[in-house]
């Protein structure tokens, strides 16, 4: 038999494809970052782990590699700068992050830091996110974009910018927005800079497709374009109108949507400019897609384009039709986010308990006066082979559903049915074992994989961390931290620790389509088992949810340091929120809640029910419960001495195992 190696890892999780280079395996067999994509030594994420738990930083947590958002955004810069010495385009590059994708405060100055040398500015599409941007030191030629409805307080603020020296290019959505602005720049005597957003007929693909073409929310129509020109030009504002914009959906997953939007665009473009109209700027949106699931397909989790074909495909559509319709070339905006910033957060969390289809923690032993349906499951399991794998499959769904019949109508005792049931899983973990030498296997019993996986129970809240997971069933690569040199023998799905039955992973990336089950290590009571999950740096950090009350996560934020042990640093440990934070967002004051608890203990101490002592020992538990982290406490759950109860049932099930291969030994299919 091969011995599993860490190359097998790498092909199994579809590392090599989906990780872009930043992510890889070392010869331990744990997972690396490569903030440079390649260049240089990688960090152990598993060294990360270990040192996060020596200062007390309980999982689950977010480790935030920053070298990476600066080396996405030094990549797309120099990607546009090449394609347009390329093409010997006239116009330049000035990009813009939206921050509605990672509005953290480090993933924002990370990225205006990076982009300095570019002139990289920022988009808002609220007036929070506006008070932001305002504040930040973005260099005088970056432009801030300002997308999204808008009031007075948003246009105002807006115009502020214009005051303080900064390049703000207010984007109308619709016309009641021009007049808006009109009035407001009148009222603070400045000039604005205008830009339009065109609503094309081009649509995107995957699943934001809906979000453009004709019927999209945002945007003007083409007679309404015309009308704000009107506008403009009687109000003496023509040369304004700076920016035309569009935007045709997040996560576009086929190039050509990308190209014909960009013409369609560009053709806009070059009718206004021959219309008298001194455009400075196209913004072509966002859209740029991440490939997440590495098949480089136009599926919904992936992409068909890698970032130098759109970057090249963007420069020559526009110049293409500029050069026909004889208009100048202009500066090439971008409003890119996800590409930035997703793979630079790893979300990890640990494993603490897995449930097994068919287990039993007590022995089935054979007994004389077993029902009939019982002994007609046991002959099942003992003549299995090969050329009756599926008759006997049938006729052991057919028993299992005659003994649930026969004990709702109190024919069957509690006994039998669960000898039923365990002799039913069992059939169908050997039939699908089986099956897989088979040249052709049935889909019911292929089906079985799914069903057989095991359940690992993972400290993270779906709704939290990866809310697009669960609202639209984006899927995100998932792999374990370690013990990649070791093969990974269980199939499982992962759940959360919610009480929501819809917080659970059952969808995983694959090459040719989505599998239900991820390949997954054995689960080791007594030996912590990490699981990762990548390119999360886009929109889950803010659309998280508190679901069932759990915060934010803890969060680190490493850099590259070669001179370092293990070439990284952690220079921040941001706390994840305590429950009496949480608790505080939803109208609930610690202090009271402290005090409640402190009269009822008072009121059985009273009562004699508790002992003075015991009462002093229940509030503090309680205060200590409450100003602790909203997440299993792993360290704290490890000293219930788990270990004597799961030694019993171990125990239990194989004897019951033993039981299950006295009955069926004989038969080679099974050996």
């Amino acid at each position: 038999m091969k011995t599993w190696s860490v190359s097998d890892s790498l092909k199994l999780y579809n590392i090599e494809n989906w990780g872009d280079q930043y992510f890889s395996i070392n010869p331990s067999g744990n997972m690396t970052v490569h903030p440079r994509r390649g260049e240089g030594p990688g960090v152990d994420i598993k060294s990360v782990i270990d040192e996060v738990r020596a200062q007390n930083v309980g999982l689950p947590v977010l480790i935030r590699f920053q070298d990476i958002i600066r080396h996405r955004v030094v990549t797309l810069n120099e990607a546009f700068r090449r394609s347009i010495a390329e093409f010997g385009y006239k116009g330049k590059y000035q990009g813009v992050y939206p921050i509605k994708v990672n509005q953290m405060r480090e993933v924002v100055e990370e990225i205006v830091d990076a982009g300095r040398p570019y002139d990289f500015g920022l988009e808002a599409g609220s007036k929070g996110e506006l008070a932001v941007v305002v504040a930040m030191n973005t260099p005088p030629q970056a432009l801030v974009i300002c997308n999204g409805y808008k009031d007075y307080a948003f246009i105002k603020t807006a115009l502020m910018g214009l005051k303080l020296g900064k390049k703000v290019i207010i984007v109308v959505e619709k016309l009641s927005e021009l007049y808006q602005v009109i009035s407001v720049a009148k009222e603070l005597g400045v000039t604005p800079l205008i830009g339009i957003r065109s609503k094309l007929y081009s649509k995107g693909s995957g699943k934001w497709e809906s979000s453009g073409g004709e019927f999209a929310k945002f945007g003007l129509t083409t007679p309404e374009l015309l009308h704000a020109v009107n506008v403009l030009r009687q109000e003496g504002l023509q040369d304004s109108f700076k920016l035309l914009h569009f935007h045709i959906g997040s996560q576009v997953t086929n190039i050509k949507s990308i190209k014909d939007a960009v013409k369609e665009g560009t053709r806009i473009y070059a009718k206004l400019q021959k219309m008298g109209l001194n455009l400075e700027y196209l913004d072509v949106g966002g859209g740029l897609g991440v490939d997440y699931d590495g098949s480089r397909t136009s599926f919904d989790s992936s992409t068909n384009y890698s970032l130098a074909e759109y970057v090249s495909d963007v420069v020559y559509s526009i110049q293409e039709i500029c050069q026909a319709e004889e208009v100048s070339e202009p500066n090439i905006v971008s409003e890119s986010g996800r590409a930035l910033v997703a793979h630079h957060s790893v979300l990890v969390v640990n494993v603490f308990g897995n449930i097994e289809v068919g287990a039993t923690p007590i022995a089935m032993q054979e007994t004389p006066d077993e029902e009939e349906v019982v002994k007609e499951m046991r002959y099942l399991s003992k003549h299995l082979s090969s050329k009756n794998l599926l008759e006997h499959f049938h006729d052991a769904v057919q028993r299992k559903d005659e003994a649930l019949s026969m004990f709702k109508l109190g024919f069957l005792s509690l006994e039998d049915k669960a000898k039923v049931e365990f002799l039913f899983w069992q059939i169908c973990k050997v039939i699908h074992k089986n099956a897989a030498g088979l040249k052709y296997v049935p889909d019911e019993v292929e089906a079985l994989n799914k069903q057989l996986a095991d359940q690992y129970l993972c400290n993270f809240s779906l709704f939290q961390s990866i809310p697009d997971h669960w609202a639209i069933q984006h899927l995100f690569p998932i792999a374990p931290i370690h013990r990649h040199d070791e093969h990974p023998s269980r199939e499982a799905t992962l759940v959360d620790i919610t009480c929501d039955s819809d917080g659970k992973v059952n969808k995983f990336i694959d090459l040719r389509d989505i599998k239900d089950t991820l390949p997954l290590h054995e689960f080791k009571s007594q030996e912590p088992y990490y699981l990762g999950f990548f390119l999360m740096g886009a929109y889950q950090d803010i659309m998280g949810d508190l679901h069932n009350l759990f915060g934010r996560v803890n969060e680190v934020h490493v850099f590259l340091d070669e001179t370092e042990p293990g070439g990284y640093y952690i220079e921040e440990v941001i706390k994840g929120n305590t429950i009496a934070g949480v608790l505080s967002w939803i109208q609930y004051s610690s202090t009271d809640l402290e005090k409640r608890v402190k009269e009822q203990i008072d009121s059985r101490v009273r009562e004699g029910q508790i002992k003075p002592r015991e009462g002093v020992d229940l509030q503090n538990f309680y205060e200590e419960v409450l100003y602790g982290y909203t997440y299993v406490d792993y360290d704290k759950q490890s000293k219930l001495n788990a270990h004597s109860v799961e030694t019993a049932m171990r125990d239990s099930t194989e004897a019951a195992v033993h039981d299950m291969a006295y009955h069926t030994g004989n038969d080679p299919i099974l050996n």
